[in-house]
């Protein structure tokens, strides 16, 4: 992500995506959920976790890490990793693989499962 992304492009000002995007999972997380039963609290909470992993997505600067990674192996995207893995073309660089696919499951699991990763 690029430099001051997490904080908002400056051109739109506050609150940013991110922030919007909090206030209404929080919203969902707390007076809908408060206010409701059964199937509509259930989806509330549904829609404040979709909401949660946007935020996340949104304030992620470690995106670099993973185009890192990619590089690393020679490729420029998961799409081409993973034909190149489909192909068999990287049986010989199992270490190098190993690293990529650690680093872009750890991202995925940063911004889906906070926290997951250290349990």
């Amino acid at each position: 992500m690029a430099a001051g992304a997490a904080s908002g492009n400056p051109l739109n000002g506050r609150p940013t995506a991110a922030e919007l995007v909090a206030a209404v999972a929080e919203f969902l997380e707390t007076d809908v959920r408060e206010s409701t039963t059964g199937q509509v609290n259930f989806h509330a909470r549904v829609a404040a976790n979709v909401l949660r992993i946007v935020e996340r997505e949104l304030l992620d600067e470690s995106a670099g890490d993973v185009t890192d990674a990619l590089a690393g192996v020679g490729f420029d995207d998961e799409a081409q990793l993973a034909a190149a893995i489909r192909a068999g073309v990287l049986d010989d660089r199992g270490d190098q693989l190993r690293s990529a696919l650690r680093a872009l499951v750890s991202h995925r699991l940063s911004v889906a499962h906070p926290g997951y990763q250290n349990e």
